[in-house]
């Protein structure tokens, strides 16, 4: 499997580009699905996909900007996920909760991920096997990696969290019947890394995300003892292509959870 660190250490690089860009003014255009886009989207994912020759070689890249430039590479069985700049809306209004994602997938699973939010300089990884993992970074220098993992479901109320700038009515209908006590609003794939590290205990997303959007945060989550799935229970598949009424890397409707026994839980809840 590819080193967590050489991903991370990437992830790191480029988020020095998107905060060289971050701390002066830049420009917002607007894509064909009528998302923002920036000049560090562009150049931090031209950072990973050089680094990405480098370490892992031969593997197929699917990654945002590319595939929104129509450029996808063909996929195998094993390939990786690039997100250059997850929350763009997030970096754009300076909230700093944006991340950059890059994710290997094996059998239509997330296996090894990383998720690195430049701005907080907080960092987390996760590989399947080896558990997943947490630092923080200053001036573009990482500390030791320290041991995270999801909190058992809660006695008393549970701690939702969802998107900053993709909130919906379903989400609020689907919490209505849980216990639960707090509602935090975060944006990007930051959601999945706070349940994985046992500050919240699910994440229900009923909005658009892209393969991209996803596979690096899912990936932690999984490795900090969490799960994924769409709102029939089964795990969120990648690799999604050729779907019929969707475009390809297209995900469903699907709930993130730390403690495993709340997808039972929370989807008889809300049947």
């Amino acid at each position: 499997m590819i080193q967590l660190e050489a991903l991370a250490d990437l992830a790191i690089k480029a988020g020095a580009v998107i905060l060289d860009i971050y701390s002066g003014d830049f420009a917002v255009a607007t894509k064909a699905d009528a998302s923002p886009v920036t000049e560090a989207d562009q150049r931090a994912e031209a950072v990973i996909l050089e680094g990405l020759r480098r370490i892992a070689p031969g593997i197929p890249v699917i990654a945002e900007e590319e595939s929104a430039a129509g450029r996808q590479a063909e996929i195998a069985d094993r390939f990786i996920l690039v997100d250059p700049l997850d929350g763009t809306r997030e970096f754009v209004s300076r909230n700093g909760e944006f991340t950059v994602n890059i994710a290997l997938v094996e059998g239509g699973a997330p296996v090894a991920g990383v998720v690195y939010a430049p701005a907080l300089g907080r960092l987390y990884v996760g590989a399947k096997g080896e558990g997943a993992f947490a630092a923080t970074v200053t001036g573009g220098v990482r500390s030791s990696f320290e041991p995270i993992a999801v909190r058992p479901r809660p006695a008393a109320g549970l701690t939702a969290i969802g998107s900053r700038s993709h909130g919906s009515p379903e989400t609020a209908t689907f919490l209505a019947p849980l216990p639960v006590a707090e509602f935090v609003s975060t944006g990007s794939s930051l959601k999945f890394c706070l349940v994985a590290e046992g500050k919240a205990d699910l994440y229900p997303r009923h909005g658009r995300t892209m393969e991209w959007d996803t596979a690096a945060g899912d990936a932690v989550l999984r490795a900090a003892g969490g799960a994924v799935v769409t709102f029939d229970g089964r795990p969120l598949a990648y690799g999604k292509r050729r779907q019929a009424g969707d475009v390809d890397f297209a995900n469903p409707y699907f709930l993130a959870v730390g403690d495993p026994d709340l997808v039972v839980v929370a989807l008889s809840a809300t049947a």
